[in-house]
């Protein structure tokens, strides 16, 4: 009896302690207040960074917890030294990857939004990835016309359509926008591009994925030869044909398929 009575206890003792252990862990602790928020910032860092490499997909928002770090990230010196670093990968590309054949017909792609212009003002009032994206809340933005460009990504554009590449912009904003699109990407700075593909009535239904793989494959139906593709979503370089090479510029604020 005294054994059975000394394992009841042993059992109660290590269900107590845990129990004391998992409380202690509540987020309203003060007790543990910097481990957690250690915690809680490695967690949104594991988040952000397997958005980045596709584990994470077809999130609707950012968590709620995420909300602030995102914020943080997104509008900070690391953001801008990712995006550059993204982008001095396909210059060291462009050195020695390309004998362009001077026939007009060797291609670069861009995406527009978080690529060439910038959304972030816009999720500065909208709740950086905590709230579901509205599209009309969006378009009616984007006609404002006032989406200020990537500046790395300003200067690269032009890198390569000096190299004698044509530039391709293809983009999931709707076609309504085209006049909108035009006008703010001229304004800071872009020009000479020789095409851009927005979405039609007909491509509405589609996922951006098979809309843009369609319009690459028009490309290549005409006879360019896609060099590369720089994109902030996967579904930007998703599907085929693709590019010989893709680089994606980092975007946890939303995603598109």
């Amino acid at each position: 009896m005294g054994k059975i009575i000394g394992f009841s206890l042993i059992i109660f003792s290590n269900i107590f302690i845990g129990s004391v252990v998992a409380a202690d862990w509540s987020i309203l602790s003060q007790r543990f207040r910097n481990e957690l928020g250690d915690s809680l910032k490695k967690y949104c860092e594991s988040w952000r960074i397997n958005v980045e490499i596709n584990n994470i997909r077809g999130f609707e928002v950012v968590p709620q917890e995420c909300v602030g770090y995102i914020k943080k990230y997104m509008t900070s010196s690391q953001y801008k030294a990712d995006s550059e670093k993204a982008l001095e990968e396909v210059k060291l590309y462009l050195s020695n990857c390309c004998t362009l054949d001077g026939d007009g017909k060797d291609a670069w792609i861009f995406d527009v939004d978080d690529t060439l212009l910038s959304t972030i003002p816009y999720h500065k009032i909208h709740g950086f990835g905590g709230e579901k994206r509205n599209v009309t809340s969006l378009e009616a933005w984007m006609k404002k016309k006032n989406a200020p460009a990537l500046k790395p990504t300003l200067n690269l554009f032009h890198e390569i359509k000096d190299k004698g590449l044509q530039i391709f912009l293809i983009s999931s904003r709707r076609e309504t926008l085209r006049s909108h699109t035009v006008d703010n990407l001229i304004e800071v700075g872009y020009h000479g591009w020789s095409g851009l593909s927005l979405r039609g009535l007909e491509d509405e239904l589609q996922e951006v994925q098979k809309y843009k793989s369609a319009a690459r494959q028009r490309l290549v139906d005409e006879g360019y030869r896609i060099w590369g593709i720089v994109g902030d979503q996967w579904s930007s370089f998703e599907g085929h044909p693709s590019a010989k090479r893709t680089f994606k510029l980092p975007n946890s604020i939303y995603y598109i398929a």
